[in-house]
């Protein structure tokens, strides 16, 4: 019900705010609902400068979001590298939108540079065994080859 009555009564109660208010009303937007000059109470030339501004910052802003979209997937390939997983094409394909070369984050490229230092040194054997003489197993293993010969040749009648 209420339905039929602003149907009826909906266009009618529009022009009586208009004539109450002398039929001088200002048209904010285009029927088509875009903005004008007027609208926003600029000349044109300032109108057609403040939009050519919106669009510059629309342009740096996608930029700034690709960029970042780049890094973190330069990170997520980085990740897979490390752990040996397969790569992904969407990764890629955000690197390439950049321009290709995309560096890790400052930050990041220090962390990761920090892993791989400490990787290194526990994989490194003689880090593993710290305060080890090379000369004294040498000599000692000399030794030991040496007194296994002896008890070869006592024991056996062949040698």
């Amino acid at each position: 019900m209420a339905f039929l009555l602003k149907t009826m009564m909906g266009s009618s109660m529009k022009n009586l705010g208009n004539n109450l208010t002398g039929g001088e009303t200002e048209q904010k937007e285009n029927t088509d609902g875009k903005e004008t000059a007027e609208s926003k109470g600029m000349s044109r030339e300032e109108f057609e400068e403040y939009q050519r501004q919106l669009v510059e910052e629309k342009i740096e802003r996608d930029h700034a979001f690709a960029q970042k979209k780049a890094e973190r997937a330069t990170v997520r390939m980085h990740m897979r590298d490390k752990y040996r997983l397969p790569q992904s094409e969407k990764d890629d394909a955000q690197i390439q939108m950049v321009g290709g070369d995309v560096d890790l984050p400052e930050d990041l490229a220090k962390m990761v540079q920090e892993d791989e230092e400490e990787e290194e040194d526990q994989n490194s054997l003689l880090a593993m065994l710290p305060d080890l003489d090379i000369d004294a197993l040498k000599i000692r293993a000399q030794g030991t080859i040496t007194e296994v010969k002896r008890v070869a040749e006592e024991k056996c009648q062949i040698m």
